[in-house]
């Protein structure tokens, strides 16, 4: 690289900036050596900094990055969003919480505050049943932490109360037969009577079947909360899932991500840690989770949510739409 070389790629990067920022996806440019098939060479190009990599197809003309500029070449590297260090998605946030943060019922690890909402005149925070209600075992008035306990939330850090939650079907419940009921205690205790420690339950079966994985935490004060989702800003209404749709969400795991949705009216079997549920009617994205953002908004690029991510794996996210979500909590946006 010779010091011409150098001052001609510099005067392409000043004089072409302003055009390559315009661009769709793009958050930086400047100079470096060109990669070619995971090699870095020694040719001196203009690299352009994408928030993520997308089919050309996908992008209009004006959003392309051309090959070269002015006779300089163009490298184009992903590096996601660039932001300024600030608390993070596992810090405790005062004096005002956003959703996208940790949070968490007082006896769970953590999970994901995913928005605001409002049924009738009062504001809630919405989350998961797993998160919020420890999957069907928290009472109304349990405490929700920010951050969850695994990111050292302890009671001092109450930021809501449970409110309600759309219990979890798990295949089984209680049993309400007096006659089986009668007969587990009468086995339990002849069995104590041996010396065994091994309890039973009467239970029955149940539907099985869900179809979201909610539930409403309502804040202590209404000043305490926020509704602008960290790194993506307040959800401007509902739409629903398409095949193809790009996708957003923060999550206390992950933070800031972006996603594709593959499936959509999925029937899917969810693993909680040992019992399972299967659930139908899901919406299913791409890779952009991890456990602990359970609970956050989906979001399409214009703000509008569109799923409720409650499950995944390393090739997959799993989300409640949010329309079923709205309609079964009896829910408006907080705006």
């Amino acid at each position: 690289m010779t010091a011409h070389q150098l001052t001609e790629v510099r005067r392409v990067k000043q004089t072409r900036s302003p055009e390559l920022l315009d661009k769709r996806n793009v958050v930086g440019v400047g100079l470096g050596y060109k990669v070619r098939e995971g090699f870095v060479t020694d040719e001196l190009c203009l690299v352009v900094s994408v928030t993520h990599k997308v089919d050309p197809s996908a992008l209009s003309v004006n959003d392309l990055v051309p090959k070269s500029l002015d006779g300089i070449k163009t490298d184009v590297v992903e590096t996601g969003v660039f932001r300024a260090f600030q608390l993070g998605t596992r810090d405790r946030w005062r004096p005002t919480v956003p959703p996208g943060v940790s949070l968490g019922h007082v006896h769970i690890t953590a999970g994901t505050f995913g928005c605001l909402v409002r049924r009738g005149s009062d504001l809630f925070i919405l989350s998961n049943n797993h998160v919020l209600a420890n999957a069907n075992s928290g009472r109304p008035g349990d405490a929700i932490l920010q951050p969850g306990p695994a990111d050292g939330g302890t009671l001092g850090d109450s930021i809501a109360t449970l409110a309600d939650y759309v219990p979890i079907d798990f295949g089984t419940a209680a049993s309400d037969c007096p006659v089986a009921e009668w007969s587990a205690r009468v086995l339990n205790y002849v069995a104590g009577a041996f010396g065994s420690s091994h309890q039973l339950t009467a239970v029955r079966q149940t539907a099985g079947i869900n179809y979201v994985d909610a539930a409403l935490a309502k804040p202590i004060s209404s000043g305490l909360v926020n509704s602008e989702i960290l790194h993506i800003g307040s959800p401007i209404g509902l739409n629903a899932a398409q095949l193809g749709m790009v996708v957003q969400k923060t999550g206390r795991t992950t933070d800031y991500t972006q996603g594709t949705i593959t499936q959509l009216d999925a029937t899917v079997r969810i693993n909680y840690n040992g019992p399972t549920a299967l659930f139908s009617g899901q919406i299913v994205a791409s890779a952009m989770s991890q456990p602990g953002d359970s609970g956050a908004a989906i979001l399409d690029m214009d703000r509008q949510l569109v799923g409720l991510l409650f499950a995944g794996s390393d090739a997959a996210t799993v989300a409640n739409p949010m329309e079923t979500v709205f309609s079964v909590l009896n829910l408006e946006l907080a705006v």
